[in-house]
């Protein structure tokens, strides 16, 4: 195996992003890691789309597209390592990081067209050595962690709006844990009520 990579799911304010910079640093300071390395954010892979300063929803037909897309690049870069033969994991390895694939597109256009389509994609992640790392977050920080991320947009925000996006935060994470059941790739829950970022990339990381 020449490939190895995580997939960071879960709800915006589960901490995707800051564990996302948190394996990005522990994988660059080991000297025995892969020299590859690809770390793709969510703008590349999301649903909702800023384009040009207007809000777009891509159809589940156009995201699978672009989903593939990212999948056969990964495979064409590994299948380029393979064709160079044997030789140490870190001149020739590959690492990389998604932010929002699958598990995004599952609950996303859940009931719609055809599941095998994404099955499919998901049996080449986890050949391609996916490990998909689903963070949640416990019921009773949903709103601290909602209003930390900017302060100032929930200020005048009415106690009904805030429990309306605390109800829309829990049960996104629901429907997460629902379609990871269902999912071809491996996937682990991992709780990020303590913020321990570092620590957390340490775990994943070990498990891979």
């Amino acid at each position: 195996m020449n490939i190895r990579g995580i997939i960071l799911e879960g709800y915006s304010n589960a901490g995707k992003t800051s564990l996302l910079r948190a394996i990005k640093k522990l994988q660059s300071q080991d000297e025995t890691a892969e020299n590859s390395v690809i770390v793709l954010g969510e703008h590349y892979s999301q649903v909702l789309n800023n384009v040009q300063g207007s809000y777009e929803r891509l159809s589940r037909e156009d995201h699978l597209q672009l989903l593939r897309s990212r999948v056969d690049m990964l495979k064409q870069l590994n299948d380029w390592a393979v064709y160079l033969g044997p030789h140490a994991r870190k001149s020739r390895g590959l690492f990389y990081v998604l932010e929002r694939f699958h598990l995004n597109h599952r609950v996303a256009y859940a009931g719609e067209g055809n599941a095998s389509e994404i099955a499919g994609l998901e049996a080449d992640l986890a050949a391609l050595g996916a490990k998909c790392m689903l963070l949640t977050i416990s019921p009773e920080v949903t709103e601290e962690r909602i209003k930390s991320r900017v302060p100032s947009a929930w200020a005048d925000k009415s106690e009904a709006e805030v429990r309306q996006a605390c109800e829309e935060l829990l049960q996104t994470q629901e429907q997460c844990r629902i379609h990871a059941q269902l999912s071809g790739v491996p996937t682990v829950e991992i709780n990020t009520d303590r913020k321990n970022w570092d620590e957390l990339a340490r775990l994943i990381l070990d498990q891979m």
